[in-house]
């Protein structure tokens, strides 16, 4: 007699935890979601991506001479590289949290890790872009430290930043990262893009110019966490904005605004191990559980974010409101 075994029907705990994790990391990935997403080959033998990006020719506007060749030239190439690092962390349950609770934990658990690796992930993607882009100064200030809390966000500065981004021929984006898959992209009207701070969104609602979501002619192409635009910038908001504590010049705090278009950065994980959720049952420790006490759950990442162009980023400091 030919049994049903679990060779037949493997197990579903990971599975299940798996999708309640993703569930909850992917739409905090903010920052993740306009990256170029350039992944390693599992078993590749290298956690090293190489990012080439090939030099603008000058326009040739010497006419040339009958019988004569002209001088020819040659590419110009800048390779950065990037180090794919993991990241991870877990909960310990112990037994007796899994038989007295009434709430589902292990769901619950995985839920809140998930939320844990979407805030980690879009942090660090967040720091590579502040570290590495194109810095505009409000108003009369040259240094972060000369940012009075009064040098608020406007359409003038917004404009400048336009200006700078077209200047650098940066390009405009035309999709994303479907937040709800996490690797599918999605088209959204062409535009450059801005991430801010709740406070940054604030100030931009008593901008001139400013057209809040709810005021667009077609709301169907609405991004997800999309306040409005101004200038040209389409703004989404997120607590994970960079803000400088108290680095003003008023020991008031900065909040760095990023402005960027088409192919300004990328992202590079493990494919297929770009964010497990990994639970070790009651038992699965042997005798370092003897009396299956305890249960982890938690998640492991392999992730890097790297600017491709600084042209094509501009970091916006600003001062808030109080």
């Amino acid at each position: 007699m030919a049994n049903t075994t679990r060779t037949q029907i493997p197990a579903e705990v990971n599975c299940f935890y798996d999708r309640a994790l993703l569930d909850k990391a992917i739409p905090a990935f903010i920052h993740n979601r306009f990256a170029q997403v350039r992944d390693i080959s599992a078993n590749s033998g290298t956690n090293i991506i190489k990012f080439r990006r090939y030099g603008l020719l000058t326009a040739q506007t010497t006419a040339l001479t009958g019988g004569v060749t002209p001088s020819g030239g040659q590419l110009s190439v800048t390779d950065m590289t990037a180090t794919v690092l993991q990241y991870g962390y877990y909960i310990t349950l112990t037994d007796i949290v899994l038989v007295q609770t009434y709430d589902p934990i292990l769901t619950e658990t995985a839920e809140i890790l998930g939320e844990q690796a979407g805030d980690s992930l879009d942090q660090l993607c967040r720091d590579v872009l502040v570290a590495g882009a194109t810095v505009q100064y409000p108003s009369t200030a040259t240094a972060t430290d000369e940012i009075t809390a009064a040098m608020k966000i406007n359409r003038e500065e917004v404009k400048q930043v336009v200006r700078t981004l077209k200047g650098n021929n940066a390009k405009m984006i035309t999709s994303m990262i479907n937040p709800s898959t996490g690797y599918n992209t999605t088209p959204v009207s062409r535009c450059f893009v801005g991430i801010c701070s709740e406070d940054v969104g604030y100030d931009l609602d008593d901008a001139t110019g400013w057209i809040p979501t709810e005021k667009y002619p077609n709301r169907s192409m609405v991004m997800q966490d999309e306040i409005g635009s101004l200038g040209g910038v389409r703004f989404l908001e997120t607590t994970n904005a960079y803000v400088e504590s108290s680095a003003g010049a008023d020991s008031n705090d900065v909040h760095h605004v990023l402005i960027f278009g088409k192919n300004a950065y990328a992202q590079t994980r493990i494919s297929g191990k770009a964010l497990t959720n990994i639970v070790k049952p009651l038992g699965s420790a042997g005798t370092a559980d003897p009396l299956d006490q305890r249960t982890t759950s938690g998640w492991k990442a392999f992730y890097v974010a790297s600017i491709l162009n600084a042209n094509y980023i501009v970091d916006l400091q600003v001062g808030v409101s109080a």
